[in-house]
């Protein structure tokens, strides 16, 4: 049976770029070298959601954003409602997701107004913030991060201020990395990765 819904194109990139630009596991805060070649329009494309999902020689771009304020993080159960059917239920403090085909309609760079777009889909923002890139995150040793590469922004807000918009984002609240930390086991991978080097940073005195 044919779906009445048209399929989601997603950004992605060749693995084999990944792997010549410098494979690594875990967290990887050399941003430059990797998105100057990863964002090139020469190496990306839009691929069905639905194969690439099961496709380890494609990559899918994900920004990951870290809403941060006063050294506590926001962070929040995915609920059944989730896209990812294999993240529902784990913790998490990543907000984001895929790089559409519909947001190459838009003036600017495709993926920051991916980036923008899926911020403003899933939690209201109600602060003042500024916002930096601090690394990169893979993980090959699951299902999912084999076809996914996180690009981790830190949101640093003024104010505490973060409302989930979407159903699936649940028991929501500010958390110091420590706390997190001391329930690691309960995250998603991705966020497990992030709070080692947030811990890391703030215990090194780090912004």
């Amino acid at each position: 049976m044919t779906s009445d819904y048209p399929v989601e194109h997603v950004l992605v990139v060749p693995t084999s770029l990944f792997h010549e630009i410098g494979h690594f596991q875990g967290f990887c805060p050399d941003i430059d070298v990797y998105l100057e070649r990863l964002l090139d329009p020469a190496q990306m494309s839009y691929r069905p959601r639905d194969t690439v999902e099961e496709d380890p020689s494609l990559k899918q771009l994900i920004p990951y954003c870290v809403f941060r304020h006063d050294g506590r993080i926001f962070n929040y159960r995915r609920g059944t409602q989730q896209g990812e059917g294999r993240l529902h239920s784990k913790r998490s403090i990543g907000i984001g997701g895929h790089i559409s085909s519909q947001d190459t309609h838009a003036a600017g760079s495709p993926y920051e107004e991916g980036m923008q777009r899926e911020i403003a889909e899933e939690v209201f923002v109600e602060s003042e913030h500024t916002e930096r890139c601090v690394g990169l995150i893979n993980d090959d040793l699951t299902e999912v991060g084999a076809v996914h590469l996180g690009v981790v922004h830190v949101f640093e807000l003024d104010e505490p201020k973060v409302r989930a918009r979407e159903e699936s984002i649940i028991e929501t609240g500010f958390h110091t990395p420590e706390e997190l930390v001391a329930d690691r086991e309960s995250f998603e991978t991705w966020s497990q990765i992030c709070l080692d080097y947030l811990l890391g940073e703030s215990e090194s005195g780090g912004v």
